[in-house]
């Protein structure tokens, strides 16, 4: 049997935990903070068979794994110009999300 920690942006945690009820995995959720900023996140505890391991990564993988956004960014004007039309911007590639997963190994699972 594996326990499986992940640690994961809030912002995806509902879509994670869905899923993975989804596909009939249980987990226990608990609010953390860490990191440079101590945002916070979301710590997942998974427990489940070693054959399932990987259905477990993936799904971790699909909603909460590092994606890549576009965010559009103001340009510079210089100061007395005029742009006839209104703002412009520019778009930039970002990355958002991102998972740390700590996959160790587990004696005995009980649920009472």
């Amino acid at each position: 049997m594996k326990l499986i920690v992940a640690v994961l942006r809030k912002e995806d945690e509902a879509d994670t935990i869905a899923e993975l009820n989804k596909k009939g995995f249980f987990v226990t959720e608990l609010a953390t903070t860490g990191g440079f900023l101590k945002e916070k996140n979301t710590t997942l505890l998974i427990g489940t068979d070693d054959h399932k391991l990987d259905a477990v990564l993936a799904i971790l993988k699909q909603e909460a794994g590092l994606r890549k956004t576009v965010t559009y960014a103001a340009t510079p004007m210089e100061s007395g110009n005029f742009c006839p039309g209104g703002n412009y911007s520019v778009p930039i590639d970002t990355q958002t999300g991102g998972c740390t997963v700590f996959v160790l190994n587990m004696e005995q699972l009980e649920k009472f």
